[in-house]
């Protein structure tokens, strides 16, 4: 190993103890499963923020969007114009009502103990529904995380991409193990200043070296800067609908809402709408730049090579190691694509588990299930689930984009529509929301995977991102459904209008 490579590594062995160091602090504050999934409900403002967005963004955020960008051109920004919108709008929207809905709705803490309570479904249906859609499509968002984790190593180091995979599932599954939700959010929250830091710094510090501007260098084609022009050809309106569809997502995220139901009070909460919109405004421009300056400060092609979502990484190791010899700087800003995979890997395989123990094993085997008991289930449950997801990685040419794109649209469809109704539709029903989840899954299972539209599936045959369909589809039927079924009874509609004219902290 050369001494610039030890350097980096020294950098990447010293955030992986602090992270496992944060694990260990926590884990002896974990006694119940409210502590292991939510924290106890104790988050503060820039916690609460900076993990909700942290979680959200992924290695998406500094491998697979600048990589869309710098291979396509800026015809892919609508992804980020769209999650940024999306962003907002969950913050503004549906934070302060679904933290108050879900003490309200017997101190839920899970997505599926909420729409249990929320409508009263004694039979569990709702349970079983959410449950088996977090469980599939959170499957998928988190082998994206493990491959992006082995790429990071396999270009760093050199390494084989299997072993890769395999360090970063392990140091992943030790912290979130260890620590449960206050472990993963206060990594989260490190992790989220990191990578921001890193979002900034470098494409900056890229700028310095390029000649002229950005349009004269030799890598960028005719209307790569056109935000209308998508690969060289003019984008399509179906195109730009998908792409800001991404926004839709944001509703239905389990692991981004249960931030929102783990703050300690109101007060703080409007604090972190403030802190998280402007980091999801500095963090989605910032990784938009880096696909773009990523294009002219690289002398090699990385489409060429079907390495464009390593763009960052390249961009990283070749100012710090070939233009400054700081290898050790360049570790630690490596480490904010680190913190990016790892930041939302841990919040999935803990949203999955909680998932399992909470609303499958409690709720349809042990009802009676004692704290300590819990928790350890809920580790059995993480490792279960990391083991699956790793098996989905081991393909070392699989697309984050795809991954993520293909787990987003199905999270979005299924609980976007639920949470929204079961938030602000009064005439909302258990039917409707059965209804809604199981089409909003589906459709997207049958839109990406199923090629019943001439040999090809609906999504190719179309260009149509299956949240658009998925989205609107199970709005739809959770309408439908509701109208078509019984009315909420007395009791349901005094929970809504109790959290509808409630301004304290708990209702």
């Amino acid at each position: 190993m050369s001494i610039t490579s030890g350097w980096m590594l020294f950098a990447f062995v010293l955030y992986f103890a602090v992270m496992i160091a944060i694990g260990l602090f926590n884990m002896k504050s974990n006694t119940s499963s409210e502590d292991y999934f939510l924290g106890g409900r104790s988050l503060g403002a820039f916690v609460a923020a900076l993990s909700a967005q942290a979680s959200d963004m992924s290695g998406w955020l500094l491998m697979g969007l600048p990589g869309s960008i710098y291979a396509l051109g800026t015809g892919q920004i609508w992804i980020a114009v769209g999650l940024f919108i999306g962003t907002v709008l969950n913050w503004l929207f549906i934070a302060t009502k679904l933290r108050r809905y879900t003490i309200r709705a017997n101190n839920a803490v899970t997505l599926p103990q909420y729409f249990q309570n929320r409508f009263h479904d004694d039979k569990r249906l709702l349970l079983l529904f959410s449950s088996l859609a977090i469980l599939i499509f959170f499957l998928v968002y988190t082998a994206s995380a493990f491959a992006a984790g082995g790429k990071l190593f396999a270009t760093v180091f050199g390494m084989d991409y299997h072993v890769a995979l395999s360090i970063g599932a392990v140091i992943i599954l030790t912290y979130t193990l260890l620590g449960g939700f206050s472990a993963v959010c206060d990594t989260d929250f490190v992790q989220g200043t990191v990578m921001l830091i890193g979002l900034i710094i470098v494409p900056l510090m890229a700028m310095r070296f390029i000649g002229g501007s950005l349009a004269d260098t030799a890598n960028v084609s005719e209307n790569f800067l056109n935000v209308f022009y998508d690969g060289g050809a003019p984008i399509g309106t179906v195109s730009i609908i998908s792409q800001l569809a991404w926004g839709l997502g944001y509703c239905g995220m389990p692991h981004i809402l249960v931030r929102f139901m783990a703050v300690k009070n109101d007060k703080e909460l409007d604090k972190a709408k403030a802190i998280g919109i402007i980091w999801v405004a500095f963090s989605l421009s910032f990784a938009c730049l880096i696909g773009v300056v990523g294009r002219a400060f690289l002398a090699n092609d990385l489409t060429a090579s079907g390495d464009s979502e390593k763009v960052f990484m390249y961009m990283i190791i070749e100012i710090f190691t070939s233009r400054y010899a700081l290898p050790v700087i360049g570790g630690i800003f490596l480490c904010g694509i680190l913190a990016a995979i790892m930041s939302t890997a841990d919040s999935q395989l803990l949203v999955t588990a909680s998932s399992v123990t909470e609303d499958l094993y409690r709720g349809f085997m042990e009802k009676e299930l004692d704290g300590k008991k819990a928790v350890w289930v809920s580790r059995i449950v993480v490792l279960g689930v990391a083991v699956i997801a790793y098996l989905i990685a081991l393909d070392p040419e699989s697309s984050i984009m795809k991954l993520v794109s293909d787990a987003w649209a199905g999270l979005g469809s299924a609980f976007g529509p639920a949470v929204l109704l079961s938030l602000y539709w009064r005439r909302a029903n258990r039917a409707g929301c059965a209804a809604g989840i199981a089409t909003g899954a589906v459709v997207v299972i049958l839109w990406d995977y199923i090629p019943c539209v001439a040999g090809v599936t609906p999504a190719t045959a179309t260009g149509l991102y299956s949240l658009v369909p998925g989205f609107f589809l199970a709005l739809a039927a959770n309408i439908l459904a509701s109208l078509a079924t019984k009315a909420p009874d007395e009791e349901i509609l005094r929970e809504f209008d109790d959290v509808k004219s409630s301004t304290a902290d708990s209702v």
